[in-house]
């Protein structure tokens, strides 16, 4: 490997000094190099940046620019910059000055050749010390971003799994360098075929299909802030900053079916939660998904399609039928008995948990809730929440209101 060779700018305004430095060190057995000198302050400034000099020797009395501005901004653009000063007697105050400005060390004149090798073979211990320490930071910099998706990951399943305080939790979202904000959505993602015939693949087909999953998941979702999470027993979790609606979810779960020919359930919670909340809506999910592993693969493909596109006002047990390629006779027959209630009154539940919630969260007209909902009309939406719930959407909205101002 080649040796280091240091860049020296040595700056007086004085030719005869200038010539004296050159001359009077073996810059090559020290392995340095003067790449240029200056005769004023500007210059020397300029030439500094210019060559990103390692060394500046320079007189504190310089014209144009003194020697004390021109350390002020070669410190400020080149830190690791080593600095001697030259100075007389008369101009010692400028010299501790310049020392508190970080300079290496300080020369009076006449300049003593032995004093300066000196100075010279510190500055260059130095900086083999600095050159040491920034190749170890590069290569931990690089080991930490080599193995950050790793670590990444490791952290996300300690705060899903309850873990972390709310502090620890932003303190490594900071360090990882992920939002610090508090996610706008949890979403939970099954691999059906992972989870009916995870006891017969191998934990090498087990990593390749989460890889694959991953992957996938990951590019559809591109422009999205995500943290990404796996556990063992398959189920992936989605920790994202930026929302993603039902219909992104149905896309996607198109996308895996297309590409990896696999089928996926997606869980999506629509509220705003603080950090630590995050466990408990994993664990909620974790154990709606064991129940949904005893209902069969048509019956979960309705439920999927009724939890992404229950705001479609058009969506009836026979358009779920063709999309499932069976009778619409048979998928009835089949929900009751696996679900003990019919598509209608599993479909009505899906838009009124969704309409509560806008009741609640927002001030939206009910026309508008009722359309977002899956409802033609105002007046039909209207009668089926108050069949529900016992109250109108408008009486149900006061209610919750009256409520909130009495607990102030």
């Amino acid at each position: 490997m080649d040796k280091q060779i240091w860049n020296v700018l040595i700056a007086d305004d004085e030719p005869i000094i200038r010539e004296g430095i050159r001359n009077v060190i073996d810059w090559s057995a020290l392995q340095m190099n003067v790449i240029a000198e200056a005769e004023d302050g500007e210059e020397a400034i300029e030439l500094s940046l210019m060559h990103s000099v390692d060394i500046l020797l320079i007189d504190i009395n310089m014209p144009i620019a003194n020697g004390l501005m021109v350390i002020k901004q070669v410190k400020a653009k080149l830190p690791d910059c080593q600095i001697i000063i030259i100075t007389g007697y008369d101009e010692f105050k400028y010299a501790q000055e310049a020392v508190r400005l970080n300079v290496f060390d300080y020369l009076l004149k006449p300049i003593d050749p032995d004093h300066l090798m000196g100075l010279l073979n510190k500055i260059k211990m130095e900086l083999v010390e600095v050159n040491k320490k920034r190749a170890l930071l590069d290569r931990t910099s690089e080991q930490f971003t080599k193995n950050l998706p790793t670590l990444q990951h490791n952290f996300f399943r300690e705060w899903i799994g309850g873990k972390l305080t709310n502090e620890e939790i932003k303190e490594q979202l900071a360090f990882y360098y992920l939002n610090t904000s508090i996610p706008k959505q949890l979403v939970v993602i099954s691999c059906l075929e992972f989870l009916e015939n995870k006891s017969i693949l191998s934990e090498k087909e087990k990593g390749e299909i989460q890889e694959s999953l991953k992957y996938h998941i990951l590019l559809f979702l591109k422009h999205k802030e995500i943290g990404y999470f796996h556990d063992e027993s398959g189920l992936i979790a989605l920790i994202i900053w930026q929302t993603i609606t039902n219909e992104v979810a149905l896309q996607l779960e198109e996308y895996i079916r297309k590409e990896l020919k696999m089928s996926i359930a997606i869980y999506i919670n629509n509220n705003e939660v603080d950090y630590k909340q995050l466990f408990s809506l994993y664990k909620n999910c974790k154990e709606m998904i064991q129940k949904e592993m005893n209902i069969s693969p048509i019956v979960r493909r309705a439920k999927s399609i009724i939890d992404h596109q229950y705001a479609d006002s058009s969506l009836s047990l026979e358009k779920v039928a063709i999309t499932l390629q069976v009778s619409p006779v048979y998928l009835s027959r089949l929900m009751k008995q696996e679900l003990k209630v019919s598509f209608v009154q599993l479909l009505t539940t899906k838009r009124m948990k969704q309409a509560i919630y806008l009741l609640q969260s927002t001030d939206y007209p009910i026309i508008t809730i009722s359309q977002l909902v899956g409802y033609e009309t105002q007046h039909y939406f209207s009668t089926a929440f108050k069949k529900i719930m016992g109250v109108s959407p408008n009486k149900y909205r006061r209610n919750i209101m009256e409520e909130t101002n009495n607990i102030k």
